[in-house]
């Protein structure tokens, strides 16, 4: 596709993460475990993983994340998510290029999940001073895998039907 085609595409899947991150700021989530959330806006970063590159997943990250802070009034919330979401797309980036013959869209979105929750503890631990708060990152790390597994599927279906409608060819 062009490039304009492919700066509309883009702007798209940021407006639909961005309004994703919003409606899942805004649930309550049924597991009692601080920063605990079902991921619904890392389906649209592992979708520009795989159908558009490393550049515009980056760029996707920072965006979405700075402007879910933005419509949700959290910039304290950004402290945690900004890093968190870098650090995961870098590792799915990473597995997505080097091993996606080794690993399903489930597994690299698990990783990424798995990463995301990390990056959140190293974060409260550095901003709070207090290596205790690690203790949450096993209970965050199980609800990972189902989040992590339900993205993933997520991604796989879109990326497989988006295919079947556009082509096998290079969708953007």
């Amino acid at each position: 596709m062009k490039s304009t085609r492919k700066i509309i595409f883009l702007a798209l899947l940021i407006a639909i993460g961005v309004v994703l991150g919003i409606v899942e700021n805004s649930l309550p989530v049924p597991i009692p475990i601080p920063g605990a959330k079902l991921g619904f806006a890392n389906i649209i970063q592992l979708i520009v993983i795989v159908l558009l590159g490393y550049k515009e997943s980056l760029l996707t990250a920072f965006l979405r994340t700075f402007i879910v802070a933005i419509g949700t009034g959290n910039f304290s919330g950004l402290l945690y998510s900004l890093p968190s979401a870098i650090f995961s797309t870098i590792a799915m980036i990473t597995i997505y290029n080097f091993f996606k013959d080794k690993f399903s869209l489930m597994g690299i979105s698990i990783i990424g999940a798995l990463i995301h929750n990390l990056t959140q503890i190293l974060v409260a631990v550095a901003i709070m001073n207090n290596i205790r708060i690690a203790v949450y990152y096993p209970y965050m790390a199980l609800v990972s895998l189902f989040t992590g597994y339900f993205t993933g599927i997520a991604v796989y279906f879109f990326v497989k039907n988006s295919k079947k409608i556009i082509g096998d060819g290079e969708i953007i």
